[in-house]
This record gives structure tokens, C-alpha cells and sequence, in this order.
């Protein structure tokens, strides 16, 4: 039997069978019923902007893949540039595959020096460095016109080798002209992680090498980060390409919106909450002020998932492998106690608040010695693969370009009334 729902215009009396197809209903289908009548829905909590292949989560059993790959596996197995290939591509790659890929990517990590010495310079010495990120991404659309060419898929392609090489060249540009250090060059001979720790934290040293554990740390997080599904800053990349701009403009605003504190910046506002509470004898009461009203629970609670968020599972496992190394974070242990506590309260488990993602990812960025205005940077730098890949996907499919209806609120038709006779 098809599955349907039908939908009945008790002003007429006219009905229409709509069916169910991969969980969803067509839009156009209401509108024949009911042209001129549109669905509300704030936030777009309840409707499907597009169709997509590249990310699965059923919120509801706490599930996350990639591609149809669990996001467990790809985190014990793969590299991060094993799964930015295998968001872009569809495929997990084969090692020639790979090691092609991989070898793009390094010799595009360089940025152009007019870029490293003029536009940076040009910021003011205290600039935030997820600002700096969003202008100078932009900025390279100046550098690459041919990307405005989205029609051929080869160009398409090198725009987002070279947009995941060039995003952690930039952060750790902006990070270090924030500090007032030098920049550091990319080191091709090091892993993607590794570079990327080399650019932050490499000094007078010829080499930077970086502990195995960090590095591993930061190979999981990043994959975590890869892609969620049509998120606020996705949206954002898809929107802004169903224009047709090129991808260095898209993804600066998918940048932008990432900036916005209740995207990005979700796991400072856990460090914040575990350092007010101060000390383990202070749990109990912070939880009693919650149920309270006086206060949020941070890092608790996710629009989709009404389970455990199976990447907080993840990254508290890689705290532990993170903390043998640097040292426990103190704040390591009041988040222990307040997931427990919560975790065993009725009033958070009724309302299906667990742990997110955010909840232990800046405890680790805080123990790597990374600054918490450098958070949302962290996320930039690994969802610029899935950025790219729902774009790609997204002008595959010829999608037209984004046009929400409103519900109109304001006055009806009313006369002009020249400046002299206004009262």
C-alpha cells in the first residue's frame, strides 16, 4: 500500500492524496489544493529544503552518518581528509585516491604573499580572528576568478581542494597576527593535522612535531565537524550558491553564520558554565537553579537529537587521550559531575536533554592551548568540506535559486500622505 496523507479544504470541500516519499510530502502538491497558502514554520524546524545524499541523522535513536558510514567507524579509522574525500566524492577512497587527494591539498596550503602581507595587515591588531577568517576567504574570489565558472565540474572541483587546504592557512594566519607572532609557512611534508598545529604553535624550531595523541585528537574532532546535515551555517552555503556565487563568497557566509554565538560558539559557553559553578560541591546547586529557571544548562540538549549526541560519546573518549598528555583540565571533573547529576534527574531526562557535541569539545581545544576566541575557527576549518560537498550537490541537482514565502503582517493598501499634511 503507498503511504499518503490527504489533505482536505474544509472551506471547498476539495481534497488531494499526497504521498509519502522518503519521509517527506511535496510542497507542490499543498499548493495545488491550496494555492497562495503557505506553511509557518520559524526556524524552518519542519521543513525539508532539499533533497541530499550526503549526510543521514536520526535524531530521535541518536545517529549520525556520513555517506551512509557510521560516524564511530570513521572516527576509529579515518583520517580527516579520508572523510572530506568521502563527503565530496560519495566514496571512501582507495590509497591512490588518496594519496592524490592528499597530495592536492598540500601543495594548495599556501596562500597568495599579497594576501599574507598586505590584506592581513590590514586589520586592526585586536580584529577577532572568525572576522578575519570570513574577509579573507572572500577575498579569495579575487584570487581565483575562474571559480565563478560553477558550471563545469573540474573547476568546481579545484575550488574546493583548494578551499580545504587554504581555510587552516588562514585561521592560523589570523590567530598569529592576533598575537602579534609571525606567520609560518605550510609544511607539505606533514599531515593535514599536523600542518595545521605546525601554523598555529611552531616557533624558532626547523620543525614542529607535535605529540601523536594531539594529532589524533584533532583528526577526530575535525571529522566530528565535517558535516551535520542542513545546519544554520549549511543552509547558509546553500542558499548563497543557489545564487550562483562562487564558492569562495558562499562559503565566507556560511563563515558568517557560523560566527553568530548560537552556532558556533556553543562550547565557549560550556567553559564559561563549568568555570562559574567553580568546584564539584557547587554541582548540585548549579542543577537546582537550572530546574529553577535561574540559568541554562550548557552543552546540553541539540535541535535534532532528542537522545546522546553519539559525537559527545566520541570526544569524551579523545579527552582522556588528550588530558594523559597535557594534563587534566580541571573543569574535566565538574563536567563529569553535572552530566551525572543531570543525567539522573528526572526533570532532564523527561525533556530528552543529553550531552552535545559542545559539551567536552572546548575542554579539549582548552587543554590543546588553543584561545576560546579561536573556537568557532575550529569549526570552520573541518565543515568546509561538508560546505562544499552539499554546494557541489546542490548544483548537481539544478536546485532553483532560494525563494521563502512570508506570512505578511503589516497594514493593508493605505493612501499616501505628502510631508506637508502629516499630523
Amino acid at each position: 500500500m503507498t503511504e499518503s496523507v490527504t489533505i482536505t479544504d474544509n472551506r471547498t470541500g476539495q481534497s488531494v492524496e499526497v504521498p509519502i516519499v522518503d519521509g517527506a510530502v511535496s510542497a507542490a502538491e499543498w499548493a495545488k489544493l491550496l494555492p497562495g497558502i503557505w506553511f509557518y514554520d520559524p526556524g524552518l524546524g519542519t521543513t525539508a529544503e532539499c533533497e541530499s545524499a550526503i549526510t543521514y541523522i536520526d535524531g530521535e535513536a541518536g545517529i549520525l552518518r556520513y555517506r551512509g558510514y557510521p560516524i564511530e567507524q570513521l572516527a576509529e579509522g579515518s583520517t580527516y581528509l579520508e572523510v572530506a574525500y568521502l563527503l565530496l566524492n560519495g566514496e571512501l577512497p582507495v590509497r591512490a585516491e588518496l594519496d592524490r587527494f592528499t597530495e592536492e591539498i598540500r601543495q594548495h596550503t599556501f596562500i597568495h604573499e599579497n594576501m599574507r602581507k598586505r590584506f592581513f595587515d590590514g586589520f586592526h591588531y585586536d580584529a577577532h580572528p572568525m572576522g578575519m577568517l570570513v574577509s579573507s576567504v572572500a577575498a579569495l574570489s579575487t584570487f581565483y576568478p575562474e571559480a565563478k565558472r560553477i558550471d563545469e565540474p573540474e573547476t568546481r572541483r579545484r575550488q574546493a581542494v583548494r578551499l580545504i587546504a587554504k581555510v587552516p592557512t588562514l585561521a592560523a594566519a589570523a590567530h598569529r597576527f592576533s598575537i602579534g607572532k609571525p606567520f609560518v609557512y605550510p609544511d607539505v611534508s606533514l599531515s593535514f593535522a599536523e600542518n595545521f598545529l605546525s601554523m598555529m604553535w611552531r616557533g624558532a624550531e626547523p620543525r614542529f612535531e607535535a605529540d601523536p595523541a594531539l594529532v589524533r585528537a584533532i583528526e577526530v574532532l575535525f571529522i566530528l565537524h565535517a558535516d551535520h546535515e542542513q545546519n544554520c551555517s549549511t543552509t547558509t552555503m546553500r542558499v548563497v550558491g543557489s545564487a550562483h556565487a562562487d564558492p569562495y563568497s558562499a562559503c565566507a557566509a556560511a563563515i558568517a553564520a557560523l560566527y553568530g554565538p548560537r552556532h558556533g560558539g556553543a562550547n565557549e559557553a560550556v567553559l564559561r558554565m563549568l568555570t562559574s559553578i567553580g568546584s564539584l560541591d557547587a554541582v548540585p546547586e548549579f542543577v537546582r537553579s537550572v530546574k529553577e529557571g535561574h540559568g541554562r544548562l550548557q552543552g546540553f540538549g541539540h535541535r535534532v537529537y532528542k537522545n546522546y549526541d553519539p559525537r559527545a560519546k566520541i570526544i569524551r573518549e579523545v579527552a582522556y587521550d588528550v588530558f594523559e598528555v597535557t594534563g587534566k583540565n580541571p573543569l574535566l571533573d565538574i563536567a563529569l559531575k553535572l552530566e551525572e547529576v543531570a543525567l539522573a534527574d528526572e526533570y532532564f531526562s523527561s525533556r530528552r536533554l543529553y550531552p552535545n557535541v559542545d559539551f567536552y569539545s572546548g575542554l579539549i581545544y582548552q587543554a590543546l592551548g588553543f584561545p576560546v576566541e579561536l573556537f568557532p575557527v575550529l569549526f570552520a576549518i573541518p565543515r568546509t568540506s561538508g560546505w562544499l560537498a552539499h554546494w557541489s550537490e546542490m548544483l548537481e541537482k539544478n536546485t532553483r535559486i532560494a525563494r521563502p514565502r512570508q506570512v505578511y503582517t503589516g497594514q493593508d493598501e493605505r493612501p499616501y500622505v505628502p510631508l506637508a499634511e502629516r499630523g
